[in-house]
């Protein structure tokens, strides 16, 4: 996207797992693929083995691993997949979310989804709810396990002032901005930004808003209790079933 030296009369960021909806979509489009693919569920045991490592490896390598189910797929495959997952995710949409981004898109805001999902299909699902600019993890390899950068806390302010122009930004914070996200890790995102809206906060994230003054959104969530979504995340996990998430 081409972007004018001139400010926007306002900026939304938006993140997307838990904030636009409910589920974290790591899994919801690994589950996808394998569901189309089944040998790739052969990659499960592989990320499972590792998963004890979690505390030494960092989300980074965590996150190579688990994408190892995309490993020698063609790029076009990939695109394919991505465009079909992003249609799958529209009507679990959060609502309340929807009418947000539909009021900034009035208003004539410059929109942005910024996610630690990958990019490949951030970009569809930005495409099809009419973001401006989708951001996410970029891969750079093809390999078992990926190159990447991920895509989350300070990495997502350092790419948005790579590509913004330094005009958007005053006294260090985005003009006339407004950001929107689940989780804490969203903070220096959240710090850019003049106004906040927080998604079914967890109690550290509540006290944080609550003595910032920022907006509580606690959209309904498409599980009945602590258990059946715990329940439902482990198939995902383990690609069981033909829809956990019941999309």
């Amino acid at each position: 996207m081409n972007l004018s030296d001139t400010p926007p009369t306002g900026i939304a960021l938006f993140d997307m797992d838990g904030t636009l909806l409910a589920w974290d979509c790591q899994l919801l489009f690994r589950h996808h693929v394998i569901r189309e693919e089944p040998l790739r569920g052969l990659s499960v045991p592989l990320f499972l083995k590792f998963l004890p490592f979690a505390g030494v490896l960092g989300t980074e390598n965590l996150k190579r691993i688990f994408h190892s189910f995309l490993w020698k797929m063609s790029a076009e495959q990939v695109s394919e997949y991505s465009q079909s997952f992003a249609k799958q995710l529209l009507p679990s949409i959060y609502p309340e979310l929807k009418a947000a981004l539909d009021q900034h898109r009035a208003a004539g805001h410059l929109t942005i989804l910024s996610s630690a999902s990958p990019e490949c299909y951030v970009k569809e699902v930005g495409k099809l709810l009419g973001f401006d600019l989708s951001l996410g993890t970029v891969f750079e390899s093809d390999a078992l396990f990926p190159d990447l950068v991920n895509h989350k806390g300070e990495n997502k302010v350092t790419r948005l002032r790579e590509l913004l122009p330094a005009s958007f930004f005053q006294d260090g914070k985005l003009v006339n901005s407004h950001g929107y996200t689940d989780s804490t890790a969203d903070l220096p995102m959240l710090s850019l930004c003049q106004q906040a809206t927080v998604v079914n906060p967890k109690p550290e994230l509540t006290e944080i808003a609550e003595a910032n003054g920022w907006t509580i959104l606690r959209p309904a969530v498409p599980w009945k209790s602590t258990f059946e979504k715990s329940w439902r995340v482990l198939m995902l996990l383990l690609g069981i079933g033909k829809n956990p998430a019941k999309l």
